[in-house]
C-alpha cells in the first residue's frame, strides 16, 4: 500500500518524474530503476512519476512500461506514491496502459493531454473520462499544451473534477491566472509541472510539485514547500532563488537529456537515452556542470 494521503494532498507534495534507466545496450534496466528509485524517495520525495515524458514513455513499449511500474513499486510502494504515465493520443491505447499500471501496482495514473491530434474540449472530456472509468485509481490530468497543441479549459476541468476518481492536475500550462481561476474553482488538488513556476504556482494554490529537478535537489524542494506552508514565505523565496541556475540548466535542452547526464554525474543510474533522444554536447555537458555548480548541487 501507497503511503497514506489526502484530498488536499493525494499524492502528497513533493514528487519527481523519474527517468527510466536503460542498460550500455539501450535495454530496459530494471535494478537500476529500483535503486534510483529508492535513492529518490530516501532524498524525500513522496512519489514518483514513472512512465511520463522524462521516462521516454513515447520510446518505451507497453511491456516495458508495464516491467517499470511492477519493479518500482517492488522497490519504494510501501513508502511512495507511485503514479504511472498511461496518457497518448489514442484513447483505447491509454485504457490499456491504464489497466495494465494497475495490475503492475500502479497507486495513480497519469494521463496527459492528447498530442498532435488535437482534440476539441468535448473529445478531452469523453477521453479522460474514459481513462478515469478504466480502473480503480486516482487520476492527475496533465496540462502542457506547448507539448499536446491543446490546453484543457478551465471550464473542461470543472467538468472533468466531477469524476470521483479525476482527483489533480499537473499543470504546466505556464498560466498564472488561469491556474488561479482554475484551483479555485475545480478543487482539484494543483501539481506544479513546470519547476520554474514551483514557488509562483504555490501562492495561487498549488499543493506540491511534480519535478524534473528533482532528480538533483529534492531536499531543497521539500524544505521550499514545507516552509511555505509553515508560513514562511522569505524562507521558500529564498530557497527559490538559490535554486534558479538548477531550473535554468537543466531544461537548456529536453529535461530527460540533462537529468540524465546530471545522474551521470553523481554516479547514479540513468544510462543512455533512446533515439530521437540524443547526449549533451561537450560544451552543453560544461555549461550543466556550471549551472548545478550555481545552484549548490554537488557533482
Amino acid at each position: 500500500m501507497a503511503p497514506t494521503s489526502t484530498p488536499q494532498t493525494p499524492f502528497g507534495r513533493v514528487l519527481t518524474a523519474m527517468v527510466t534507466p536503460f542498460t550500455a545496450d539501450g535495454s530496459l534496466d530494471l535494478d537500476g530503476a529500483q535503486r534510483l528509485a529508492a535513492h529518490l524517495v530516501d532524498a524525500g520525495n513522496d512519489g514518483l512519476i514513472v512512465n511520463g515524458t522524462t521516462g521516454e514513455s513515447p520510446t518505451t513499449s507497453d511491456a516495458e512500461k508495464a516491467q517499470l511500474v511492477r519493479a518500482v513499486v517492488e522497490a519504494v510502494g510501501d513508502r511512495a506514491h507511485v503514479v504511472a504515465g498511461a496518457g497518448t493520443n489514442d484513447t483505447r491505447h491509454s485504457l490499456v496502459l491504464a489497466r495494465a499500471a494497475q495490475e503492475a501496482g500502479a497507486h495513480g495514473i497519469l494521463a496527459v493531454t492528447p498530442y498532435y491530434n488535437k482534440p476539441p474540449q468535448e473529445g478531452l472530456i469523453q477521453h479522460f473520462t474514459a481513462i478515469a472509468d478504466a480502473t480503480d485509481l486516482p487520476v492527475m490530468l496533465y496540462d502542457i499544451p506547448g507539448r499536446s497543441g491543446v490546453p484543457i479549459n478551465t471550464e473542461t476541468m470543472v467538468r472533468l473534477a466531477e469524476h470521483p476518481r479525476i482527483v489533480a492536475n499537473k499543470d504546466a500550462k505556464g498560466d498564472l491566472g488561469r491556474a488561479g481561476w482554475a484551483i479555485a474553482t475545480t478543487g482539484l488538488a494543483w501539481y506544479s509541472g513546470d519547476d520554474m513556476l514551483n514557488l509562483p504556482l504555490l501562492s495561487v494554490g498549488a499543493v506540491g510539485f511534480v519535478s524534473v529537478v528533482g532528480h538533483v535537489v529534492t531536499p531543497e524542494l521539500r524544505a521550499l514547500v514545507t516552509a511555505y506552508t509553515s508560513g514562511d514565505v522569505a524562507k521558500a523565496t529564498e530557497i527559490h532563488q538559490r535554486l534558479l541556475p538548477v531550473f535554468t540548466g537543466m531544461f537548456r535542452t529536453q529535461g530527460v537529456i540533462t537529468t540524465k547526464a546530471a545522474l551521470g554525474f553523481q554516479g547514479l543510474p540513468g544510462g543512455p537515452l533512446r533515439l530521437p533522444m540524443v547526449g549533451l554536447t561537450d560544451e552543453e555537458t560544461e555549461q550543466l556542470k556550471r549551472d548545478l555548480a550555481a545552484g549548490g548541487v554537488q557533482i
